[in-house]
C-alpha cells in the first residue's frame, strides 16, 4: 500500500500544484482535504482521476471543526501532511478579522491537537507541514534581507494570524514531538493565482482588455513595495523535499524555514513586463483607493541561505516566464466564457 500525503487546501493554487507535483513525481497517494462548497476550478484537470481513486481522493472537512479532523486522521492515517488551507488574503482579512483569525489560528489549532491525540494514544506521528507566510515579517526595515530570525511585525490580521499559526507549528514540534516544520514562502504566483493578489489582478485585467472585456485601464493599490517573486511550482518542490527530510529525522521537531524567490522586482516593474507581453498598446495604470490597505508589507527580501542548507533546492523557473504562464492563464479562462469579477 502506497504512503499517503494529506494536503489541506487542496483546491488552491498551491495545494493543487502540490498535489500535481506528486502525482507526477512519485508513487504516493494524495489525499485533498477540502469544504464540500469549495469551487474546484484549480483541480478539474484531476477530476477522472478522483472519481477513479487514481491515486488521489478528496475528503470533505473543515479545519474549524474539531471532531472533523479527529475522524478524518483516524481514517486516513496519512504518513505526510502539508497543511496549506487558510483564509490566505491580506487584504480580506481587514474585512474579515475574526474569521481569519479564527481559521488560521484556531483551526491550524484544531488539526495539530487532534494529531497530539492520537499520536499518545496510537502511537501515531506523521511529517506535518505547517504553512505560515512571509507576511510574518510584516513591515521590516528595508535594507537587510529577511532572514528566520527576523523579528515579527504583523502588518494585517491575516500576518496576525499567521503569526499564531507559526507559533503553533514550532510549539507542537518543540512540546510534543511531532515532526513538525515550518514554512514561510515569499510572494508567489503563476498559473492558477487568486485574482485578489496584485500580479494576478494585473494579468487578468490585461487579459480582459485583451478580449474587449475591460476599457485599457489596469486599476491597482500601492505600487510602493519592493519584493522577489518565485514560481509557487518551484516553492512545492521545496516542500516536498522538506517532508522528505523530515521523514528521514534530518530535520529538528518545530524547525523553520523561509522560501523566497531570488529575482528582485519593484511593483511598477512587474506592470511593464506584463504590459510588454501585452497584445493592445496604450494600456494606462490608474491607482484605485478602494485597493489600498490601512497598513501595508512594503519590504520583502529573504535571506534563502537555511533552506537551501537542508535540502538541495533553489528556484527555476525564470520570473518573466511565470508571469507570462500566469497571463496565459486568465487568457485561456476568459477565452472559456469565464469572466471574472473586477477586484
Amino acid at each position: 500500500m502506497n504512503k499517503k500525503v494529506l494536503i489541506t487546501g487542496v483546491t488552491g493554487q498551491v495545494g493543487s500544484q502540490l498535489a500535481d507535483y506528486i502525482l507526477e513525481n512519485t508513487d504516493l497517494d494524495v489525499v485533498g482535504m477540502m469544504r464540500w462548497q469549495e469551487p474546484m476550478d484549480n483541480l478539474y484537470h484531476l477530476s477522472d482521476r478522483i472519481n477513479r481513486k487514481d491515486r488521489i481522493s478528496i475528503y470533505y472537512a473543515d479545519l474549524n471543526d474539531f471532531s472533523a479532523m479527529a475522524r478524518m486522521l483516524t481514517e486516513i492515517r496519512p504518513n505526510f501532511i502539508s497543511h496549506l488551507a487558510a483564509q490566505s488574503y491580506p487584504k480580506t482579512s481587514f474585512n474579515i478579522p475574526i474569521e481569519t483569525l479564527q481559521t488560521n489560528i484556531i483551526g491550524t489549532a484544531n488539526l495539530l491537537e487532534a494529531i497530539r491525540q492520537l499520536k499518545e494514544l496510537n502511537d501515531y506521528n506523521p511529517v506535518v507541514h505547517i504553512c505560515s507566510s512571509s507576511e510574518v515579517y510584516g513591515r521590516a526595515k528595508p535594507g537587510t534581507p529577511l532572514s528566520e530570525e527576523t523579528a515579527f511585525h504583523g502588518a494585517s490580521p491575516y500576518s496576525i494570524s499567521k503569526i499564531g499559526t507559526d507559533y503553533l507549528g514550532r510549539f507542537y514540534g518543540e512540546a510534543y514531538g511531532i515532526r513538525t516544520f515550518v514554512t514561510r514562502m515569499g510572494t508567489h504566483s503563476g498559473p492558477r493565482r487568486s485574482d485578489v493578489f496584485f500580479e494576478s489582478t494585473v494579468a487578468k485585467q490585461i487579459a480582459l482588455i485583451e478580449a474587449g472585456l475591460q476599457e485599457p485601464f489596469i486599476r491597482v493599490g500601492n505600487l510602493s513595495s519592493t519584493r522577489t517573486f518565485q514560481d509557487a511550482r518551484d516553492a512545492v518542490r521545496a516542500y516536498f523535499l522538506l517532508l522528505l527530510e523530515s521523514e528521514k529525522g534530518k530535520i529538528p521537531c518545530g524547525e523553520y524555514f523561509n522560501i523566497a524567490g531570488e529575482e528582485v522586482f519593484q511593483l511598477p516593474d512587474v506592470i511593464n513586463i506584463m504590459l510588454e507581453m501585452s497584445t493592445v498598446s496604450g494600456i494606462q495604470v490608474v491607482t484605485d483607493q478602494d485597493r489600498m490597505r490601512p497598513i501595508d508589507a512594503d519590504y520583502q527580501m529573504f535571506d534563502n541561505a537555511k533552506i537551501k542548507q537542508a535540502i538541495q533546492w533553489k528556484p527555476e523557473i525564470p520570473a518573466r516566464k511565470m508571469f507570462k504562464d500566469l497571463l496565459d492563464h486568465w487568457r485561456d479562462e476568459i477565452s472559456k466564457g469565464k469572466i471574472p469579477l473586477n477586484r
